[in-house]
């Protein structure tokens, strides 16, 4: 159901020869400016050009609540949710204040937060419902209210590219999320609910250990209601079981940012899983991102290398927001600079080390 909506196609080789020709004809030893010529080569790739463009970014946070928190996952209540989404809007949050200095237009968007937001400049209001159904009971959502949710961000990818911006950010709000992001990963890749969780917002051995019950809990329970066994389950059964509504709007996003050729910047361990689950529906969709940073959550590092990421920064953060993603930006941005701006030995009349 959900693949017929996209149709990714892998980037094509053509251009390869000239990029690494370019990169590796600047005034500097062949492969010392390290990532940022990775980068670089990933980005002209993604936009098919020896000069790409990164300079109308966006960064776009999908908020909502989970109905797993009844059963005591979070250090955090529930109504910090809208508390910080008001943080945002207001400019008082990391990401807000990141996306200020680095001049990035930030929108806050609302699918599933368990209070009614009043309006905001900056907030889009696409409520699926007010938080997802408690997974360890029943399965989190509908199928209409999955469509919902992925729709949503494909709205927000679509009107943001409209817009023409050439650089999309996602980040997330929504306190429990850590435990829908380690329950889906759990599913997605087929490891143990102890391996796939961490200490989200600081959770002692304790809490951990309770939150990984929870997941296993939540699994088994959704196996036997589906008849079928985690492995088998397709992304949209996966989804109806396990998603929250902000991760699966973040993966509309990037699913139609893949869509229309435009590149992506993938935060910490929320949203990695959600690009994981957009991998399920569309396998190329990887090949548009570019990733952040490496977080202090135990298991991003195993879903890292489950897209042989390289990630640019690894300053251990564990905040979500996109703060990461928006952390990573200057470098990305400088990426371009050298591609474009940076003599080649040709035209500097350096004599070239061959």
């Amino acid at each position: 159901m959900l693949h017929k909506q996209f149709a990714i196609s892998a980037l094509p080789s053509s251009i390869e020869a000239d990029l690494r020709h370019k990169i590796d004809t600047k005034t500097k030893p062949l492969g010392s400016l390290g990532e940022l010529e990775h980068i670089a080569f990933k980005l002209g790739k993604i936009q098919q050009t020896l000069t790409p463009d990164v300079s109308k970014p966006k960064m776009i946070v999908f908020a909502a609540d989970h109905g797993v928190v009844a059963q005591g996952i979070s250090l955090f209540p529930q109504e910090v949710t809208p508390q910080m989404v008001m943080n945002f809007l207001m400019g008082g949050a990391a990401v807000s204040v990141f996306c200020e200095q680095h001049n990035v237009p930030l929108r806050v968007v609302d699918v599933g937060v368990n209070a009614e937001l009043a309006p905001h400049p900056l907030l889009g209001a696409r409520k699926v419902a007010f938080a997802s159904q408690d997974f360890s009971q029943q399965a989190a959502m509908t199928s209409q209210q999955v469509a919902l949710a992925i729709q949503a961000g494909v709205d927000e990818a679509n009107m943001a590219i409209d817009a023409g911006t050439n650089l999309l950010m996602f980040g997330e709000m929504g306190i429990g999320n850590t435990c829908v992001s380690s329950c889906m990963m759990a599913a997605l890749i087929a490891v143990s609910a102890a391996d796939s969780t961490g200490r989200g917002t600081g959770l002692d051995q304790a809490g951990v250990s309770h939150k990984a019950q929870v997941i296993e809990q939540s699994l088994v329970r959704a196996e036997q209601e589906t008849g079928q066994t985690r492995s088998s389950w397709s992304a949209q059964t996966l989804a109806e079981q396990l998603g929250g509504f902000e991760i699966l709007a973040m993966a509309g996003a990037m699913l139609q940012s893949a869509q229309r050729q435009t590149a992506f910047v993938v935060d910490g361990f929320i949203c990695t899983v959600a690009l994981l689950f957009a991998q399920k529906v569309a396998p190329n969709v990887s090949d548009y991102a570019i990733f952040a940073h490496q977080s202090n959550e135990k298991a991003h590092k195993m879903l890292l290398d489950q897209f042989n990421a390289d990630p640019i920064l690894s300053l251990n953060l564990r905040l979500g927001e996109g703060s990461g993603a928006i952390l990573a930006y200057p470098l990305i941005q400088s990426a371009c600079v050298f591609l474009n701006k940076m003599a080649s030995f040709e035209s500097a009349g350096v004599t070239d080390s061959k």
